[in-house]
């Protein structure tokens, strides 16, 4: 498929390989015939935190022994994640800023496209304005240093249930717009969209070429579930990206708890459909 013009990369994402592996999660991506992954930095398969994170190295070697290249880091930031681009204790603060830097010193020395990032949350006993200034201004900072390293900050809106500051496409171009940082961009994450009501066209109207990155999942009674166990027709959401000219790649971001036991099984299902889906749509 890599072969192909203008067809977007199908890349694997080892979050529902927790139980697994990270070897193990390179192994079956290649035996399936992905090329390409997104690294969520969960502890048990590459650690990060606003100290530290774990050889680079040990990545690059995995890349070469099964043929496969990282295009993205994905940090975990969501509530009860102790990084947060909302966070109001001032030493929260400085902790989030260090561990996106080190998230971004990860991404440039893998030579990973960009990092997904989210803005954060506000608690609910505080008003949502003062928690959405406090991710204004951490965006800013975090997206300087993505600048400064010649990378770039894919920013994702999230559901109700995990934010209360950016769900919707209208949010997002506010929070980038006042973030004022060129690194920023965004990630289209097609649970939040769907949860929200909104379109791939509505991201592409609002954002254009600035949707850099994606994550591609079905939508069912919830969201991020396996692709063929959802509502979503594949071939049209892979149409509908490319006819607004999308270049980045696909991170198949499967979250249901039933594939834990055997992620292998929802990934290969999702590279046959992908597949199907490119000979639907090119034919």
């Amino acid at each position: 498929m890599n072969g192909m013009a203008n067809i977007p990369t199908l890349a694997s994402m080892n979050c529902s390989w927790r139980f697994f592996s990270l070897e193990s999660f390179f192994l079956a991506s290649h035996e399936a015939g992905y090329e390409a992954c997104e690294i969520w930095t969960g502890p048990m398969h590459f650690f990060m935190d606003s100290h530290e994170y774990d050889p680079v190295d040990r990545l690059k070697t995995l890349e070469r022994r099964y043929g496969m290249k990282v295009i993205g880091i994905c940090p975990e930031q969501t509530n009860p994640k102790p990084h947060n681009m909302a966070a109001r204790d001032p030493r929260m603060q400085e902790r989030t800023y260090a561990y996106f830097r080190n998230a971004i010193d990860v991404a440039c020395e893998i030579g990973a496209s960009q990092v997904v990032a989210t803005s954060g949350w506000g608690y609910l006993d505080e008003p949502r304005r003062s928690a959405w200034e406090r991710s204004v201004r951490m965006l800013g900072r975090v997206g300087d240093y993505a600048a400064e390293r010649g990378t770039l900050v894919a920013i994702e809106a999230l559901q109700p249930a995990e934010t209360n500051l950016v769900h919707t496409v209208s949010e997002l171009v506010q929070l980038i717009d006042e973030a004022g940082s060129p690194a920023l961009k965004v990630c289209l994450d097609i649970g939040a969209m769907w949860a929200a009501g909104e379109t791939i066209d509505d991201y592409f109207d609002a954002f254009g070429s600035d949707v850099v990155h994606c994550h591609f999942v079905d939508c069912g009674e919830q969201s991020h579930v396996s692709w063929g166990t959802g509502s979503r027709d594949m071939a049209r959401d892979l149409e509908c990206l490319m006819t607004h000219g999308y270049r980045g790649s696909l991170s198949v971001e499967t979250l249901e708890s039933a594939h834990l036991a055997n992620p292998a099984a929802a990934d290969l299902q999702a590279i046959s459909l992908y597949r199907s889906a490119v000979k639907e749509v090119t034919s």
